[in-house]
C-alpha cells in the first residue's frame, strides 16, 4: 500500500497572507500549524552539514518535558559524523521524504520513505544523504531511563510498509496502530508509532493518561480534542499534549488520517526529593 508523509518545504508567506492562523499554545496543550514551518524559524546544528531543521518540541517549563522532537532537512552530501552530542540520548528516525543512510558499527543502513531507526544511547551512529535529493526526516530524542536488571534495546532498523498494523479491539480496523517496537520489551522506555484512523473514525473517549504525547500529522484532517477544545488539524501540523491532557478524534476523510505519536513508557514516576 503506498503512503503518503508530509514533509515541509519551508519558504514564507506572502505579504497579502492574513495574520489568523491556527496556532496555539496553552497550559495543557500546543498545536503548531504546518503553516508556521517557514525559513526564518528554521534552526542549525554543529557538526552537520547542508543541514537545518525545524525544532517542534523541547524540553522546558510548560511544554515537553521528555522529549525534543527535530524536522531535519539534509540535502545532497549533506549529514553529520557527530550527529548526538549527549551520550545518554537515544533516538528515533523517521523519514518523510528522501533516503538518508545510518551508518553504525561500521554498517551501513539505508532508510527511504517510512523507513525507522531505533538509536541506542552512546551508539556512535553517523549520518549521510548520499542520494541527489534534499531528505526529510523526524529526530525524536529522549535520555534514557537505565533500570538495573534490564540491558539497552538493541538498534532497530525498519520500515512501516513492512510491519502490519494492529488493529484496536471492537473497531473493525478502522482504528490501528503500526508499532515498531515489542509493546512487552519493557528495555524501551518510549515509543514511537504510527496511528491511522480510517474516514469516519473516531477515539471514542476522552484519554486521559500519564504519558505525554507529540503528534505529527503525516496524512489527513480530523477534529482533534485537545482539553476542553475541538481543534482542526491536517497533514504537516504538529501537537504537543502534557500528561493527563484529555483527548479524542474524529477522522475527517476522504482519506486516512495519520500521525506519527511519541509517548514515554514503562517507568516508574520520579519521586520528589
Amino acid at each position: 500500500m503506498s503512503r503518503n508523509y508530509y514533509a515541509p518545504t519551508g519558504g514564507l508567506p506572502p505579504q497579502t497572507q492574513l495574520l489568523t492562523d491556527r496556532a496555539m499554545f496553552t497550559e495543557a496543550y500546543a498545536v503548531i500549524p504546518k503553516g508556521t514551518f517557514s525559513d526564518i524559524v528554521t534552526s542549525y546544528l554543529p557538526f552537520w552539514d547542508k543541514t537545518r531543521l525545524w525544532v517542534i518540541a523541547r524540553p522546558m517549563s510548560g511544554f515537553a518535558e521528555t522529549f525534543s522532537q527535530y524536522i531535519m532537512e539534509v540535502g545532497p552530501g549533506g549529514g553529520s559524523t557527530r550527529p548526538e552530542d549527549d551520550a545518554g540520548a537515544e533516538g528515533v528516525l523517521f523519514v518523510v521524504e528522501g533516503e538518508i543512510t545510518v551508518t553504525l558499527g561500521g554498517v551501513d543502513h539505508v532508510l527511504d520513505e517510512g523507513g525507522y531507526a531505533y538509536l541506542p544511547p552512546a551508539s556512535g551512529w553517523s549520518l549521510k544523504n548520499n542520494s541527489d535529493q534534499t531528505a526529510r526526516f523526524h529526530w525524536i530524542r529522549k535520555i534514557y531511563q537505565f533500570v538495573e536488571g534490564l540491558g539497552v534495546p538493541e538498534p532497530l532498523f525498519l520500515n512501516e510498509k513492512d510491519i502490519l498494523p494492529s488493529p484496536m479491539p471492537d473497531t473493525n480496523g478502522v482504528w490501528a496502530t503500526t508499532r515498531f517496537v515489542d509493546p512487552a520489551d519493557l528495555r524501551h522506555d518510549m515509543h514511537v508509532t504510527i496511528v491511522t484512523l480510517q474516514p469516519g473514525g473516531v477515539i471514542p473517549f476522552a484519554e486521559t493518561h500519564v504519558m505525554e504525547h507529540g503528534l505529527y500529522v503525516l496524512e489527513g484532517k480530523a477534529v482533534y480534542r485537545l482539553n476542553q477544545d475541538w481543534v482542526e488539524v491536517e497533514a504537516g501540523d504538529f501537537m504537543w499534549l502534557r500528561a493527563f491532557c484529555p483527548q479524542a478524534c474524529y477522522a475527517g476523510g476522504p482519506g486516512p488520517f495519520r500521525y506519527l505519536l511519541y509517548k514515554d513508557v514503562n517507568r516508574h514516576m520520579k519521586l520528589p526529593r
